[in-house]
């Protein structure tokens, strides 16, 4: 374990559209807080999930024992067996990208190290965390690879988003809220982002979409595509609580620029009409998807948006097959693809 900042080391997070090793994923307990009364519906679209990344490359699988490795195996049949991997790696929640481990990546072997950052349910909102907290040093000694602990620092992978080379794209309304980390102010944010993330520039968006629990995650609105291209999510209804916050946002895109001073290119991808659930705003998002090294899996809602996000994205990535599934289901647990997975990069 080292508690030497990465950055000095030659670490950098890549971007998400670098190779891949691996993609990891947290199969969900059927008592998780995420899913209530509907774990036996949302269950399938996890085995589309994966049977789509494995297409395209190796799936580890986090599972609570045998016995749930033994039932997700009958699940996957379909899938490739070289491509499924499961470890015995406790979770509360299903949540990987903000659970799970970043990996960071370097030159010099060895090449891949993990960072473990604190977990707190995105400002307490679930109970308990505690399994969720430990899954990075988990998958650390279970790969052999290099551990960062920075367990007193709370930061989720979906509230950062970067260009794999010195930028990276937050928000103010997760990044700088009290129930994250309330002793630190923004530039002591920015110095630990730099520190342990290999950037030298931050560039904050303000405000999420409505419905999200974890106080406006950017994986839910803006997504780099490029080293200097970023997709941002609009909304066309003047009435919708969703438009001012997303045109700040987007206003703030066509004025920021990259650490050396490039502007960014900002392309835009629709909102889905409002999902309402048991009186509650769902925080449905197209943003949400999920690069994988041959695929983009996009959570689709069965509307009329839906199309347009699909042709949006087969723009951004000519050469990846764009993969809509269903998730009018899975957004029930307040997220989708992007929620549930954590790249591990190739080495070499």
């Amino acid at each position: 374990m080292s508690e030497t900042s990465p950055s000095e080391k030659g670490y950098r997070m890549p971007a998400e559209w670098e190779l891949h090793e691996a993609t990891w994923i947290s199969w969900p307990q059927p008592g998780c807080n995420s899913f209530p009364g509907s774990y036996d519906r949302v269950v399938p679209t996890f085995v589309k999930m994966v049977e789509a990344l494995a297409s395209s490359e190796i799936v580890r699988i986090n599972v609570s024992g045998a016995d749930q490795e033994k039932a997700v195996r009958k699940l996957l049949r379909s899938c490739p067996p070289e491509r499924i991997e499961f470890f015995h790696i406790l979770t509360d929640e299903p949540w990987c990208r903000d659970h799970g481990p970043i990996f960071v990546k370097r030159e010099k072997s060895p090449q891949l190290a993990v960072l473990n950052f604190g977990f707190n349910a995105w400002g307490y909102k679930l109970s308990p965390f505690d399994e969720d907290n430990a899954v990075p040093p988990a998958v650390a000694k279970a790969l052999g690879m290099p551990l960062f602990n920075f367990e007193h620092f709370i930061l989720e992978g979906g509230s950062i988003e970067t260009n794999g080379r010195d930028t990276l794209l937050t928000t103010e309304s997760c990044l700088l809220n009290p129930n994250r980390n309330p002793t630190l102010d923004r530039a002591a944010i920015e110095k630990k982002l730099r520190e342990k993330l290999g950037v030298r520039k931050i560039l904050w968006l303000g405000d999420g979409i409505e419905g999200d629990d974890t106080d406006g995650h950017v994986d839910d609105i803006t997504r780099f595509i490029g080293p200097s291209t970023v997709i941002t999510a609009v909304e066309e209804d003047e009435h919708d609580p969703n438009f001012e916050p997303l045109q700040r946002n987007l206003d703030r895109l066509h004025v920021m620029r990259l650490a050396d001073g490039e502007p960014l290119h900002v392309l835009t991808l629709p909102m889905p009409t409002r999902i309402m659930r048991d009186g509650q705003r769902l925080p449905a998002s197209y943003a949400n998807f999920y690069i994988a090294n041959s695929v983009v899996l996009l959570p689709v809602f069965s509307e009329h948006n839906d199309a347009w996000a699909v042709s949006a994205l087969h723009e951004a990535f000519p050469d990846r097959r764009i993969v809509p599934i269903d998730c009018r289901e899975l957004i029930w647990g307040l997220g989708a693809f992007h929620c549930l997975t954590q790249q591990q990069p190739a080495v070499g």
